[in-house]
């Protein structure tokens, strides 16, 4: 959620990290700072709100080969220029994400041995924690393994002291932080593309380890000491895949490069003549997922549509029975799991912190896990027994669009390979199913093409308060994710509802001035969501269409809009019904100016319970 930048090496640091900084703001923040040291001084600038104020503060450089830069989204205390990280004390300075649970205990013992705290923080107990041990002896190592002893919670931290400016030190539980190795300089992030200018060769830090970084070397321990060896991976990314690529926003490069995207997620994964699928070499092995008797699925936010959609997929094609849980829910019911148990969690970034707990409950109750994610390296990644990547490159808009839909293609290959692990399909089946896949992307072409039309729509109704998304079976999930889109960066009321419902509440809704988007396929509910288009007409709704039955131009004239999209099959057509959706909102929110890759109140990975 918040951002961290460290540098040490030959160069001068304040460049380095606001440059880092501001490669993650799409993460969302509401304070900014850095930290400088040149061997003897020491000094600090923060800022409330975006990076350019903390830019305006620095009307000189800050001379110093060493630094940590912060980007702030408050938790505890408000977003100050005081409560803005990097915190310090005595020359001990940190940057911090996460949350410390047990910060009020230790501030009330720490005051009561004369420490004086700035700001209303959980982050500044960690200074005066380090601080402390250093004025008993400890060495800075030492000093700093004491005090995270001390910590109850989570973190992602990079400390810098005045004192031993030669090194800093990182430290992770439950918050990310990848190293970056360059020559005769090293970096620390919280996030990838911070540091992907600098250097490909990445390490990543797992819950309970301390890294010591020096210019020239790193060494990576547990908290007690004990040395680890850490693979170095080679990160692939091109830098220019983290920026807008000439596109007015990320959000829209994003939505717009999900064909490439969907191609990425298929490629060397089916086996067309051969009627297979591989779903890579850290997915669980096939004699496990052929054992599989019941899947859970957990997720938060957009990744929970996708696992909606993914229900239907692995119970039709495969007919394995599939329960989905909001990850946030899960573990505080008592869920009914057990080693004949698959729980699959979905996560963009792989970092969702109700994601992570609920895995963590699952396996403690015996599940096997799997994990769909984006991110290699991530924390859930690590902490599954297997992983299947979405390839979807870098998703810096803060309003998931092509992770989505890659998620939806994965989904749609695991319960391909269910399906025949279980014999429900055959190699004949899954070939009909690989050539609508492989189809796909020059659909999805076709639907971005009509961005100039959905445009128009936009325009139409931007000024609408409230927006109803109906649809059925499979398209449920797709309206429930429109109207996600909407809310999140229109900050239009939006709701997504299962048309048959329509008459159990929202019908009292509907007038002149609520716009109703319906989804409309080609399946057995086609007819009854022609009857309910009907019920919205007669009371005056505008109705805006979008479906895949190219019979659906019988409708032109008796509704408001009616867009069009290519058809495939009912799996793959929840991805072609979502592009119109993802426009709709992107072109809104435009219209209503608001800040599209970074809306309010909003955070990309959110790391927090």
């Amino acid at each position: 959620m918040c951002g961290i930048v460290g540098y040490i090496g030959d160069r001068q640091a304040q460049e380095i990290i606001l440059e880092g900084l501001k490669r993650l703001e799409y993460r969302g923040y509401d304070s900014s700072g850095l930290a400088i040291a040149d061997g003897q001084e020491l000094r600090i600038e923060r800022a409330v709100g975006k990076l350019g104020e903390l830019v305006r503060k620095l009307t000189e450089p800050i001379p110093g080969n060493v630094g940590v830069g912060h980007t702030r989204w408050a938790t505890h205390g408000s977003p100050t220029e005081e409560n803005a990280h990097p915190h310090e004390a005595d020359g001990v300075v940190v940057v911090h994400n996460g949350i410390i649970e047990n910060y009020l205990s230790l501030k009330e013992e720490l005051k009561s041995q004369g420490c004086v705290f700035k700001s209303e923080t959980d982050t500044e107990v960690i200074c005066h924690l380090i601080r402390s041990e250093l004025k008993r002896g400890s060495g800075f190592e030492d000093a700093v393994r004491n005090s995270l002893a001390r910590l109850r919670g989570s973190y992602g931290l990079v400390i810098l002291w005045r004192g031993d400016s030669g090194r800093l030190i990182a430290a992770r539980k439950e918050s990310p932080l990848v190293l970056g190795l360059g020559e005769g300089e090293n970096f620390v992030a919280s996030d990838i593309p911070a540091i992907l200018h600098h250097t490909r060769d990445m390490i990543f830090l797992d819950d309970g380890e301390m890294a010591v970084v020096e210019k020239d070397k790193v060494r990576v321990s547990k908290l007690d000491g004990t040395p680890v060896h850490k693979e170095v991976h080679r990160i692939d990314w091109s830098p220019v895949m983290a920026e807008k690529g000439g596109f007015r926003h990320f959000m829209l490069k994003e939505i717009f490069e999900q064909p490439r995207a969907i191609v990425d997620s298929f490629r060397g994964r089916i086996f067309p003549e051969r009627g297979e699928v591989s779903l890579g070499p850290h997915c669980l092995p096939r004699e496990v997922l052929s054992r599989v008797e019941r899947i859970v699925m957990i997720a938060c936010g957009t990744s929970y549509h996708a696992a909606l959609i993914g229900k239907f997929m692995v119970e039709t094609l495969a007919r394995v029975p599939v329960e989905v849980d909001l990850a946030s829910e899960f573990r505080f019911r008592d869920p009914v799991i057990d080693e004949r148990t698959l729980l699959l969690a979905i996560s963009q970034s792989g970092e969702t912190a109700d994601t992570l707990v609920a895995l963590k409950e699952g396996k403690a109750r015996g599940a096997r896990t799997l994990a769909i994610c984006n991110v290699v390296g991530s924390s859930l990644v690590r902490a599954s027994d297997g992983v299947i990547y979405t390839q979807a490159g870098p998703e810096i808009g803060v309003a998931s669009t092509k992770a989505f839909t890659t998620q939806i293609v994965v989904l749609f290959l695991l319960a391909i390979e269910l399906g025949l692990l279980r014999g429900h399909l055959g190699p004949r089946d899954a070939e009909r199913l690989f050539h609508d896949l492989i189809r796909l992307p020059g659909l999805a072409e076709e639907v971005l093409d009509s961005s100039p039309r959905i445009e128009e729509v936009a325009r139409r109704f931007m000024n609408a308060t409230d927006f109803l998304y109906l649809g059925r079976g499979i398209n449920y999930p797709v309206a429930l994710e429109g109207a996600l889109k909407l809310k999140e960066i229109s900050y239009v009321h939006a709701e997504g509802y299962p048309a048959g419902e329509m008459k159990h509440g929202p019908i009292a809704l509907i007038d002149e001035f609520l716009p109703v988007v319906v989804l409309l396929s080609r399946d057995k509910t086609y007819e009854k969501m022609l009857g309910n288009i009907e019920e919205v007409r007669a009371r005056k709704g505008p109705v805006i269409v979008v479906s895949s039955v190219a019979e659906a131009r019988e409708l032109e004239g008796k509704v408001t809009e009616l867009l069009l999209v290519p058809e495939s099959n009912p799996f793959l057509t929840t991805i072609l019904l979502t592009i119109p959706l993802q426009l709709l909102a992107y072109h809104v929110a435009v219209l209503k100016g608001t800040d599209v890759d970074q809306p309010r109140n909003l955070a990309k990975s959110v790391t927090v319970e």
